[in-house]
């Protein structure tokens, strides 16, 4: 179970991954080799899964993001996750409570490709969209 000083280092490397193990130390008072030695530990425990990029789409080229709330038509939905696993438009899917099954974030670079996504995810059921107007956070 992570401590205060663990829980202390993973919000540093949340906000900056790429910080240095010395520079980390030097805000949660450890040396940078003991900062070095939790953060190995935590990988190993699962704590800490991988490390990420995160772009701005926007700045690429003109694209839509889109949530897209999946209402499944049936109860086997062995190919419908195989389907969300294959599509590179999807950034994130996640299974839900609530109103709906899955709810996924999509991003495609124009309205044709929303609508062709859209088209591939009829056989699997219904489905309710939302466009992403401005990323707050």
């Amino acid at each position: 179970m992570p401590d205060q000083t663990d829980l202390a280092i993973l919000a540093l490397l949340r906000q900056n991954s790429r910080l240095l193990w010395k520079d980390i130390g030097e805000q949660v008072h450890l040396s940078g080799q003991a900062v070095g030695n939790r953060i190995r530990r935590m990988e190993e425990q699962g704590i800490i899964t991988g490390y990420t990029t995160l772009v701005d789409e926007t700045k690429l080229a003109p694209s839509l993001t889109a949530m897209v709330t999946m209402f499944m038509k049936t109860t086997d939905h062995t190919s419908f996750t195989r389907f969300v696993a294959s599509r590179s438009e999807v950034l994130e899917a996640h299974r839900i409570s609530g109103e709906g099954c899955y709810t996924m974030k999509i991003n495609v670079p124009d309205q044709s490709a929303l609508n062709r996504f859209l088209d591939d995810l009829l056989p699997f059921g219904n489905y309710r969209v939302n466009l992403s107007i401005g990323k707050i956070k």
